[in-house]
Parts: C-alpha cells; structure tokens; sequence
C-alpha cells in the first residue's frame, strides 16, 4: 500500500495562546514553511499562525 502524499501539520498561534489549527499539505508542492492569518477565538482576534510537527 502506497504512503499518502500529504502530510498532517499543526499551525500555532503566534499569539502565544495555545491555540492551533490542523491541516495537511503536500510537501512535493510546497517546501517552504507554510504561514497564514487565521482566527484565534482565545485572543479574539486575526493572528499569524505558523506550521509546527505534529507530535
């Protein structure tokens, strides 16, 4: 049976909250670290959040 090509990613909240956001990406298409803003409902508000393994 063939490895899927995505992998599971975590992206923390820079706000330091605690928060996170699961989500997959193909690491063929996209090599660099992924970065989006997104919603912390903890710091209610827009932040930056940035990929991390998942452990």
């Amino acid at each position: 049976m063939a490895k899927p090509t995505t992998v599971k990613i975590r992206l923390n909240s820079t706000a330091g909250t605690g928060f996170f956001y699961v989500t997959k990406k193909n690491p063929r298409n996209i090599t660099e670290k992924m970065t989006f803003r997104k919603y912390d409902p903890i710091a209610r508000k827009h932040v930056e959040f940035k990929e991390a393994k998942i452990k």
